[in-house]
């Protein structure tokens, strides 16, 4: 390390002119400048000098054999209080995909490592969208290192590509028409599910969102739902316990028009949950004091689907057949982008282009009447 003075046209304007500098050791080992802030005098570098060289020493050694089980930890504690808690779920969710690299330490890691990473993660059966948001978490935990941790990944970073699969054929979203939706729902008699699945096919809402409903977010003199909250289960999908949360953007925040059907079940229902001596308006639209399980949604679904003898879909898929009748009964993209609580139009685009067709077809009609 070395102390300098500043060339006269480098001096701040209060007379700082005195720096330190030096090539110090990343914790990988490779090389890099540092150059102090400015200073009064020679001591005052001096003395910065010394407080430097010793607090970055020690954070070198502290650091210097950081495994990838190691970096995780500690992004996944700097990011507790910064993201919600379905992220850091999902944060859990990705971890086991890191399985072959936590032991790992973070200044041996090179392209060889990230490719043989790379071919155990395509030999799983995901999709390649899938292993690509697999693949930006590995990114945000070296970008993490890198800034925090002073970690120089950039000959190995420059290297890493995208999963490609040419030959993977686009999955085909599954969905209720209309008359499936009617039979689906012909055979179940008890209110509190056929108004349940009417939400999710009328309103097209998440399910938490769904879930996390009070009877305080109905207002039956307008006719409309408010969603303003998301239920998340914290122990597995099947566990007890959840948490309530916002829902997921500031876009799913919104007041929606309730249809006459659904507005008619939801108000008979009201009508029967209200007579429970527990009774409160802070109760769950479906369930009581606490909200209905996933489990119950599914099993019940599951059951209808085979007594109407539908096709199987999923619950977030009555999110998909909301959308296809929206489109399909000519509601314009920016409408349908609010009432399904998108951020931006593009994703509703992206997601039910394939549902845009008629429409599509509709534009060339009126060009050809045109000619």
């Amino acid at each position: 390390m070395a102390v300098k003075k500043l060339n006269k046209k480098e001096w701040t304007k209060d007379g700082r002119k005195w720096i330190f500098y030096d090539y110090i050791k990343n914790l990988d080992g490779s090389r890099r400048k540092y150059k102090s802030k400015r200073f009064f005098t020679k001591s005052e570098a001096l003395y910065a000098e010394r407080e430097f060289l010793i607090t970055n020493t020690n954070y070198t050694k502290q650091n210097r054999n950081m495994t990838f089980k190691d970096l995780y930890k500690l992004y996944y504690q700097y990011k507790r209080d910064k993201v919600k808690i379905t992220t850091l779920k999902t944060y859990q969710d990705r971890l086991k995909f890191f399985k072959n690299l936590e032991n790992i330490k973070l200044k041996d890691f090179n392209i060889t490592h990230f490719e043989i990473w790379k071919n155990e993660i395509n030999s799983l059966c995901l999709s390649t969208t899938y292993k690509n948001n697999i693949f930006k978490f590995l990114k945000s935990l070296l970008n993490y290192a890198t800034k925090w941790y002073n970690f120089n990944f950039l000959s190995t970073y420059n290297k890493m590509t995208n999963f490609t699969n040419p030959n993977e054929t686009q999955k085909e979203m599954k969905f209720f028409t209309f008359e499936e939706f009617k039979q689906f729902i012909s055979v179940e008699n008890d209110i509190l599910y056929k108004t349940m699945y009417e939400m999710f096919y009328y309103c097209g809402l998440r399910r938490g969102e769904l879930r996390g409903l009070t009877w305080q977010d109905i207002n039956f003199d307008n006719h409309t739902l408010r969603v303003t909250k998301n239920i998340v289960n914290i122990n597995g999908d099947e566990g007890k316990h959840y948490i309530v949360t916002t829902p997921k953007t500031r876009s799913s925040f919104r007041t929606i028009p309730i249809p006459k059907v659904l507005f008619n079940d939801l108000n008979q229902l009201f009508h029967i949950i209200q007579t429970h001596p527990l009774f409160d308006c802070t109760w769950y639209v479906f369930g009581d004091a606490n909200p209905i399980t996933n489990g119950k949604i599914r099993y019940r679904k599951n059951k209808l689907c085979k007594l109407a003898k539908v096709k199987q879909i999923r619950i977030h898929d009555f999110r998909h057949s909301c959308a296809s009748l929206l489109i399909n009964s000519n509601a314009s993209i920016t409408l349908v982008a609010k009432y399904l609580g998108h951020t931006k139009i593009n994703e509703t685009l992206n997601t039910y282009s394939h549902f845009f067709k008629n429409q599509m077809d509709e534009i060339i009609n009126i060009i050809d009447k045109l000619n």
